[in-house]
This record gives structure tokens, sequence and C-alpha cells, in this order.
């Protein structure tokens, strides 16, 4: 496919001009295809030639001002319009549409609960092209006309109020200009819970076998959205733009949700059919709140062209999280922000395919698709925490607020932004866009503690150039258990962006722990003095403040990770303070970097017993500490790892067999499956054994358990299959696509799975090559051999990105996960030399 470059972009603006798309979709057509009609009203400013995007699976005529244009013209997904003259233009396509089975475009899922069907689109970036015809560019906005002809009992969501018209054709009320990329539809047999709320219409929606589970969490999930929406008044000055608000829980989605205006699609993961904890309810809730960010931050005013995706992502990355604790329940946000997602940030911007939050260009939109990442979401959204605590929040908001009056409904760069900022305060804002999204990189911030007579002082030495307002915590032991540490004091300090290193005084005696950003308002890496490492790595659980927490242990964690501190002083770590641990983000952050990063990855194949020996143990612990019933989310995370870290199956496959752990919980469908995975990772089970377990749950989320566990067989003959699957018959879907590669490659099975690391890489660019950017992210991501640390590996992959020509999508993640092999191999290596 020809991706779109930023020049051409540039030079398609500055011909037309787009006013009105009317479209019309039959989904009656059968199983693989469905019809397509548009008719796109635009002007042209001058004479000149341009094109327009399509990508048909039959292109049966095109008509340009009344004329007919030769459909053979199409050149891969560019139809030219040629010779066209000064002033307005009719255009009309008629084309027969593929449908999806990758997430992209219109994707069509048959629920095997039921049989029923469900179809919606996800058109971002440029996928609005394998649903209609359109000059596919943010900045040409246009309103749109929609009807839709759908089976009897469906019915169909759109960016507006639907109305049903008799004999299946529904008509979507006129859109105010959007771009192309959130145009939505989303059609089927659907369970649908309505409300208003202040006068709007609500609805939240989702396939009809999970509609008791979306009932049971029906109330949560509306009053979130009403209490976000409500706080967003209060923000903002404008009012929300779009005339309903529907939320779609739909199947097989690939990102966790899309900002379309009116119609916010969700992954269906997040209706819940098991036992959650309280942050993952949270992060539900966030995800929730980041979307409706989104009908001001995207969809009233966008992005002009895709260097400016952090206009959209960080914006409603920070506003999710900070909405969410001033509006709910959910108060403690900024802590699961700072041991999760922050660390997601932290990661990839010490990688070689870092970026800036907003760089200087995008060249083309495939290389815009790789910036969806942890530095446009949590880094953008770290930094701009910072702007609020350097600027203060009311400046920042006026600036907000002015920058929605100059460009709603229209388009709007960094530089507007910028200068809307600027508007409202005397600090030199430029500057600080300058050295903050215009840089790469992670800073460092060193604390050095000395003694003085009567005082000590503190130093703080950056490795790095940005300006930081940070917070210094100090801390001494508690004088009655000496265990127990107790805030000193808060300080706030500005780094400058060139400082000379000086000295801050700490009056008093020599605290026992320092620490740098405490309350987490930067985004910096730090590093303790010594004797406040060895007072975190004794006492962490007796910090009280949870976010201080979340920081000493991303402090911990960034240590492994650069090689300064072992693995397994880590996990002892975990071992001796998560039963302390009172904010369950923390116990969930650690566990998970402990599991799937320390056992997995950075111990040896000698050391990884040991390391997940230690987590059983530390899994056990807790399951004890919580028989009384006191704290259900501690436990269901601490059995969730065990059953991931059990080394023997005779624990597991008794509870398994028995239904139930001992004190509960009863096995629910996530936990059987998790269990039967596990048993088939220790050949323990055997396929019949998996079929039985999918004959009592024939969902969706069983038929991919079920491809997970065949994946994990320790049989020949299992992984042929499921390698055959991956990436020769492409009849997978990419939700059975992950879950097969995230049970392909297991540690416990490496002489089995060795000749598979060599065919792995020729047979993923073959794959992408054929299927497309989402299969190809997910070969990138989870069908790669991570358990494979060598330098064969590397040499390997190193070949493959020089030689082979993977596509942009797989590409970057495997340089990305080239660059976490070479990390991991060279832990490995300190820790033996140590």
């Amino acid at each position: 496919m020809s991706v779109l470059t930023r020049d051409e972009a540039q030079t398609r603006a500055q011909l037309i001009d787009v006013q009105r798309y009317t479209i019309d979709l039959d989904l009656t057509r059968g199983a693989d295809t469905f019809d397509s009609t548009t008719v796109i009203g635009f002007t042209t400013r001058t004479g000149g030639d341009t094109f327009v995007e399509v990508r048909p699976a039959d292109l049966r005529s095109v008509t340009l001002d009344g004329h007919p244009l030769d459909p053979a013209a199409l050149d891969d997904n560019r139809l030219p319009l040629t010779g066209l003259t000064p002033g307005p233009h009719e255009l009309r396509v008629e084309a027969a549409m593929a449908y999806s089975r990758t997430g992209e475009g219109m994707h069509r899922f048959t629920d095997p609960t039921d049989g029923e069907t469900y179809t919606y689109t996800q058109v971002f970036m440029d996928d609005v092209q394998r649903v209609f015809a359109a000059f596919d560019q943010p900045d040409l906005k246009a309103v749109f006309d929609l009807t839709v002809t759908a089976p009897d009992g469906w019915t169909v969501l759109a960016n507006g109020v639907t109305e049903h018209l008799g004999d299946g054709k529904w008509r979507a009320a006129t859109t105010p200009l959007l771009s192309t990329y959130l145009v939505a539809v989303a059609a089927g047999p659907w369970h649908s819970v309505r409300t208003e709320h202040r006068g709007l219409p609500f609805g939240i929606h989702c396939r009809r076998s999970l509609a008791p589970y979306l009932d049971a969490d029906a109330e949560e999930i509306l009053d979130i959205t009403r209490a976000c929406y409500d706080r967003y008044h209060e923000k903002f000055e404008e009012p929300y733009p779009f005339d309903s608000y529907d939320q779609a829980f739909v199947p097989e989605f690939n990102a966790g949700a899309m900002e379309n205006p009116g119609l916010v699609t969700f992954r269906d993961e997040f209706i819940h059919r098991s036992a959650v904890t309280d942050t993952e309810r949270q992060t539900r809730a966030m995800v929730i709140a980041h979307e409706m960010a989104h009908m001001w931050f995207g969809d009233l005013v966008t992005l002009q062209w895709w260097d400016d995706i952090w206009l959209n992502e960080s914006f409603a990355e920070y506003m999710g999280y900070q909405t969410l604790t001033e509006a709910t329940r959910f108060t403690g946000t900024w802590v699961d922000f700072g041991v999760a997602r922050k660390a997601w940030g932290y990661d990839a911007d010490q990688r070689p395919s870092t970026h800036p939050v907003a760089p200087d260009a995008v060249p083309d939109t495939a290389s815009a698709l790789l910036n969806f990442d942890g530095i446009s979401y949590a880094k953008g959204a770290s930094a701009l925490r910072q702007l609020v605590a350097w600027l203060g929040e009311k400046d920042f908001l006026a600036g907000i607020n002015t920058h929605f009056r100059r460009h709603k409904f229209a388009n709007a760069t960094l530089a507007d932004f910028i200068a809307s900022l600027a508007h409202h305060t005397d600090r030199d804002v430029h500057a600080w866009a300058d050295t903050w999204l215009r840089t790469t990189g992670v800073d460092t911030l060193t604390a050095t503690v000395t003694e003085h007579p009567g005082q000590t002082a503190l130093t703080l030495t950056r490795d790095g150039s940005r300006p930081h307002r940070v917070t210094v915590g100090v801390y001494d032991r508690d004088l009655i258990d000496g265990a127990t540490l107790v805030r000193r004091e808060l300080t706030d300090l500005d780094i400058p962006a060139a400082p000379a290193d000086g000295e801050h005084s700490l009056p008093g005696p020599r605290p026992a722990l320092v620490v740098p950003n405490d309350q987490d308002l930067t985004y910096a890496k730090i590093r303790l003095d010594p004797h406040s490492e060895e007072t975190a790595l004794r006492a962490l659980s007796r910090v009280p403040d949870p976010l201080t927490r979340a920081v000493l242990w991303n402090c911990l964690r960034d240590m492994v990770r650069d090689g300064e501190l072992e693995p397994l002083t880590y996990l002892e770590a975990a071992r001796a303070h998560l039963p302390g641990e009172r904010e369950l983000a923390n116990v969930q952050g650690v566990l998970a970097f402990a599991r799937t990063q320390i056992a997995d990855r950075y111990t040896t194949p000698t050391e990884r017993p040991d390391a997940l020996a230690l987590l059983t143990d530390l899994c056990t612990d807790l399951i004890r500490r919580t028989e009384d019933g006191s704290n259900p989310g501690l436990r269901l995370t601490a059995v969730r790892t065990l059953i991931d870290s059990a080394a023997h199956a005779d624990t597991i496959r008794d509870w398994y067999d028995s239904g139930s752990v001992p004190g509960g919980p009863e096995l629910d469908p996530e936990l059987r499956w998790r269990i039967l995975g596990r048993l088939c990772v220790l050949g323990a089970v055997d396929d019949a054994v998996i079929e039985a377990e999918l004959t009592q749950d024939p969902s969706a989320t069983g038929r991919q358990g079920a491809a997970l566990c065949r994946a994990a067989l320790p049989d020949p003959e299992a992984k042929r299959a499921a390698w055959d699957a991956m990436f020769t018959t492409d009849e997978l879907s990419n939700y059975l696509f992950n879950a097969t590669a995230q049970g392909f490659w297991q540690p416990e099975q490496n002489d089995l799975l060795r000749p598979y690391v060599a065919r792995y890489f020729p047979d993923a660019v073959a794959v992408a090559h054929r299927r497309g950017p989402a299969i190809a992210d997910a070969a990138g991501r989870h069908a790669f051999p991570a358990h494979a640390i060598d330098t064969h590996t590397l040499t390997l992959g190193e070949s493959c990105i020089e030689d082979d020509d993977p596509i942009p999508a797989l590409r970057r993640r495997l340089a990305d996960q080239l660059d976490d092999l070479a990390r991991a191999l060279k832990i490995r290596t300190a820790t033996a030399a140590s």
C-alpha cells in the first residue's frame, strides 16, 4: 500500500478543500464483503491533479462531476483525479470492500457463544480507505452523512444519533466537521443500556453474550462517564461538541480504545467475565476518562499532521489520570501511572527507536504509526504533569481554553498550542517546549547527602539537560518502633536547564531516607544516596505514602535494568516488602516486573528455578495473609502470580480439579484457563483436557485460551501446528494469532523450541508483508522468541532488519525486542561476573 507523505498531504491541502461526504454502506452482502458508495463534495482552489484513496475488493464505478472515470486507473490504493478545474466538484465511488479479521478497517466477528455476528470500524491513521473512498489526511475535515443497511435485528451506531428508517436502513445524524480517521460505525445485535445526562443521550453497548456482565457493571461505567463529563465541563469552557455519547465494547479490538466522536470503541475485555482487582477497575475507568478527554483533545481540535500526536495522546493521558483522581473514587491513579504506565515511557525512551514527544517532522503515515508508544502516551503525560507543576494549573487551563477557542473544529500544531499557553504566562514556554518536547532520552537525578554540624546537605546531580521542578522527601525512622519511616518534610526544588550543581540545606540530623522526585512530578530516573538506598531495601514498605513507594520501586527497577542492582536483590526486596504493601497497584506492578522480566529474562536458566521459587513463596505468603477475606484484590493478584510461577504441577492441578483455591476464590473462566495454560507448559495435561475445557467455555475468550494452551504443549506436533497457524495459513484472527503466539514460546521448553528461533525472522517478515501492520505488530510483539537470550538470536535479528526488508511496523518491533534482548544479556553477564 502506498503511504501518504507529509509533503503529499500539504500539497493536497493547498489544492482542495473538502465540504461533505455522503456515505452509504450495505452490510447485507455476505460474510466476505460489504458495499460502499461514497459521494464527496470538494472544491479545487486552482487547477491541478490529485488523488483519492480507496482500497476495494472490487472497484465498480467512479464518476467525477457526472463523467465516468476508468476504475482500472486505480494504482494500489490511489485513484488519480487529473485535470481538475477551479471550483466545486463531486466524486462518486462505488465499490465492494473486504471485511477484516485483523482489527483494521471494517472488522467482522462471529461470536462462537451464540453465532451472532458484529461489525465495527477502526479507521485510524489510514484505514478509512478500507471502508470508503476518502481524501485521507487529518487536516481535510468535512461533515459526514451516513446511511447503513444492516440485517434484521441489528442496531447501527455511529458518530451521531442513528434512526431506523425501516427495512434494515439506518441513518446517522449529520456530523460536525471531522477528520476522516474519526468516522465510526458499529453494527450488530448489540445489548444496550441507555440513559441521559444533562440532556445528552448516553449509551453503553456490548455483544449479547456479554449482557449479564455489562449489566452488572453498568452503573459503575455510567457513573464514571457522568463524573468525568461533569468535571471536564468545569475545566473546559467549550461544551461537549457532539450530539450523543455512546461507548461500544467491541470484540477483537487491537487498541485499548478509540476516541471516535460520539461513539468511543473499547476492547470488550473491559466487560469483565471473571473477577478483577480494583486496580483493574481503575484502569477501565482511566480509559473511559482518557477517551472522553479526546472529545476535546483530538476531535474538537485535531492535529494538523501526525508529528503532533502528543497533542492528542499526551493530553488525553494526562487529563484521564488527573480527572479520574479529582472526580471519582479512584483517587490513587497517579500511583498506578507511576509504577506501571510511566515505566512504559522510560523503557521506550532508552531504546534506539526513541523519538521526541513532538518530533520536528514525521515523513509519512507508516512512520507516524510507530510513534503511538510509551513516549507519546506516558512520557508526554509526564511532561504535561511537570508543566503544570512548573506553570501552575490556573495558567495551564487558561491556555488550554484559549487553544480550544482559537482552533475548534479545525486543526492545530505544537506552535499553536504554545502560543495559546504563552498568552497566559510570563514564563518562557517556548524554551520549555524545546527542552521537553523536542529532545529524547531520560534524565537521571542522583542524590548525594553530606553531613555537616547541625545539618545535612543534599546535592542533586543531573545527567541530562532538562529543567525540573521536583519535590524532595526527607524521612526519619520513627523514634518509638525504630522501623516505620516518618516524613520530616517535603521540599520543592527547581533544577534549571543549565545548573551548576549546588547544595540544598536539610536542617537537622542526617535523615534515614532522601527521595528525589518524591511526588513523581517530573520525568526522570532517580538514584538514591548509598544510605538511602540501604534504607529503601530494608524498609520500603514502611514508607508512608504509596506514591513515594512507587517512586522507590521504579528506582530499584531502573537499577536492575541498568545493571546496578542484581535481579535477585530486587526479588528479595519484593519478598520482604510486598506482604506489607497496602497499595495494590504497587503490588501488581512489582510482581509483573518480577515475573515477566526478572524471572523470564534477567536471570540465567540455572538461576530461574530459584527466582520462581522465591515468587511462589511470596505469593503463598500473600494468600495466607488474605485468608480472612480482607483484601480480595491482593489475594487474586497473588493467586494469578503463583499460577504463572508454578514450577511443579501438583498444587495448581489440585486447584483445577477441585474448582477453587482453598479458602477462595472459586475458579472462574479466567483462572481456569490460566491454570490450564501453566499445566500445558509443564506437560501435565494433554489436548483432551483442553478440549473438555473449551466445551465448558466455548466463548471467544475460551477459544483464545484453548489456542494459547495448545501452542504451549511441549509436544513437537503441537508446536508445528501452532507455527503453521501463525505463519502459513493466515486463517487466525488478530486475537487468535496473539493467543497462539503467547503460548508458543516458553523458557521451560528451550530445547524443543531452538529450531524455531532461526525460522522466526523470515517467517515474521513474510506474514507481515502479507497481512499488514496489525499482524506485523503482533508478530513482533507476541511471537518474538524473547526467551532466546543469546548472541545468536541478536545476530539473526540484526541481519533480518538489515537484509530482509521488514515492513515498518515489524522493523520497529524487532529493533525494540533486540534492544531489550541485548539489555537482558548484559544484565545476565554482569550478574555472573559479580
